[in-house]
C-alpha cells in the first residue's frame, strides 16, 4: 500500500505546520482507500465516541483541523 496523492492543499499552505514536526493531511491510497494524518485523540475521546461509532483495538481516532477537511472537499471523488 502506498499514498498516491494528497487531497486538498499542503499543510504549509493551510498554516497547519511548523515544518519541523508532523502535519495533518488526507491522502488517497493506491487501493482507492484514504489515510488521515492527525493527532491521536483516542484516549481523550474514548473508544465509543458516539453510540453507534466504535474504535476497534487496531484503530485510532485522529483529529485534523477543520480547514484540512474543507480544503480536501473538491478533491474527494463523488463515487
Amino acid at each position: 500500500m502506498r499514498a498516491v496523492r494528497r487531497l486538498g492543499r499542503t499543510p504549509a499552505e493551510l498554516g497547519n505546520t511548523t515544518g519541523v514536526s508532523g502535519s495533518p493531511d488526507i491522502l488517497e491510497l493506491d487501493d482507492g482507500g484514504f489515510a488521515v494524518i492527525g493527532v491521536d485523540v483516542t484516549d481523550e475521546i474514548g473508544r465509543t465516541p458516539l453510540g453507534d461509532a466504535r474504535c476497534a483495538p487496531n484503530e485510532r481516532i485522529v483529529r485534523i483541523p477543520r480547514n484540512t477537511l474543507i480544503a480536501a472537499r473538491e478533491d474527494i471523488p463523488e463515487v
